[in-house]
């Protein structure tokens, strides 16, 4: 071989390596650029859940105050059925 077909060898040799070298910094950059917005929509994601937990305990409260409520106003309505019940029971009389 001649020292231009080595050296054109040669020449080749480092073009593809460079060519390698080029697109695996693309490469890096696209994988870095993905990584990014998975870790962003992550963090909107933890945020959205953190919100959603907030409101099931505000609705879990909101629940548990109606269900004394209700349990109040039962016992209020049979006391007075009862006392209604008593008045009417004497009226008969």
């Amino acid at each position: 071989m001649c020292f231009d077909q080595q050296r054109s060898m040669l020449m080749s040799d480092l073009n593809v390596s460079r060519f390698r070298s080029a697109n695996g910094n693309v490469m890096v950059e696209i994988l870095r650029g993905r990584l990014a917005e998975t870790e962003s929509r992550l963090e909107r994601a933890r945020a959205r859940e953190l919100e959603l937990s907030r409101r099931l305990d505000d609705m879990k409260r909101f629940i548990s105050v109606m269900e004394i409520l209700e349990t109040y106003l039962k016992r209020v309505l049979k006391e007075r059925q009862a006392q209604i019940m008593d008045r009417i029971s004497l009226v008969k009389k």
